[in-house]
């Protein structure tokens, strides 16, 4: 089956009306609308390495475009659009039927077009996404304004996903198969988070990249950190690998302060927040539990570890 018609019979829908010129022309068209930047990013799925190899079609489509969102999520944005590069070893049309219904059905809930992009035949499949979003000017939330003294903060429960792909027949598997980007939330703290990140690389890592970015500190407790109930009997140590590295829950981290985390839960959120603990001074993670400080250090993933 040729490239135009792979793209014809599962990728050619009509796009929404903000824009100009979508899937079929050498380039897409789009105006962006007054006082908005424009915010861009790119994420590559490949098989085997991002998601196990008996993921369901329609569950890779659906998450090629997840963790995409929310990395817009993440900066404050309001997602559009995005564009597919997919690289096939062969033509199989059920899992193209399953894999574009995916990716369409989370395009649909989160108001967002295919635009254009590329089919080629390749070895290994390989998913690549790139996601196009709007912010007011200035708007955006960056990595590089925590403040001491602000709270740190998560959403959603941590360490699901990770759970869930060393125990693939749990019920939990489906938070690795189907992460849910927090736009809504993303959009709701511009102007109150002083800084902000989706946890993709795991808790401990990827609030590492905050403090590095602002030049401080954070102290987190312990006990404070939300957990799924199925962790319950499995020993402190493990939860911690879950939590700390896992990866892969595509919640939000954010750094926020006192007075207005007070405005953010005033307003009607989709998803629960959770104070972990607060910015310091002093440069590092600091880990801490019924008042004594823990030495703990996990690693999140490392592509070429």
């Amino acid at each position: 089956m040729a490239e135009f018609s792979v793209i014809d019979q599962y990728f050619h829908r009509p796009a929404s009306t903000s824009v100009d010129l979508g899937v079929g022309d050498d380039s897409a068209v789009l105006t962006p609308p007054v006082g908005q930047q424009l915010v861009i990013c790119t994420d590559t799925l490949v098989a085997g390495r991002h998601f196990p190899l008996d993921t369901a079609a329609h569950a890779i489509g659906w998450k090629s475009v997840a963790v995409n969102l929310s990395d817009l999520a993440a900066m404050g944005a309001t997602p559009h659009s995005i564009l597919l590069a997919l690289s096939l070893p062969t033509v199989n049309h059920d899992w193209l039927a399953g894999f574009s219904q995916g990716l369409f059905d989370c395009c649909n809930q989160f108001g967002v077009s295919l635009i254009g992009g590329d089919t080629t035949q390749s070895p290994q499949l390989t998913i690549s996404v790139t996601a196009l979003g709007w912010v007011e000017h200035g708007k955006a939330v960056t990595r590089s304004g925590a403040q001491v003294g602000d709270y740190v903060v998560v959403s959603g429960q941590i360490g699901d996903a990770a759970f869930g792909l060393q125990h693939l027949a749990h019920p939990l598997r489906n938070r690795l198969d189907y992460p849910t980007p927090r736009c809504q939330l993303g959009q709701q703290l511009k102007g109150l988070a002083s800084s902000m990140i989706d946890i993709s690389d795991g808790l401990a890592q990827d609030l590492g990249h905050i403090l590095t970015a602002s030049g401080v500190g954070a102290r987190l407790e312990l006990s404070q950190l939300p957990r799924n109930p199925a962790f319950s009997e499995l020993a402190l140590e493990q939860q911690y690998q879950y939590i700390l590295a896992g990866g892969d829950d595509y919640e939000l981290c954010f750094t926020i302060s006192a007075q207005n985390y007070q405005k953010l839960v005033q307003q009607e959120l989709n998803v629960m927040t959770t104070i972990i603990g607060t910015i310091t001074q002093e440069s590092g993670l600091t880990f801490t539990q019924d008042g004594k400080d823990h030495q703990l250090h996990y690693q999140g993933y490392q592509h070429f570890a």
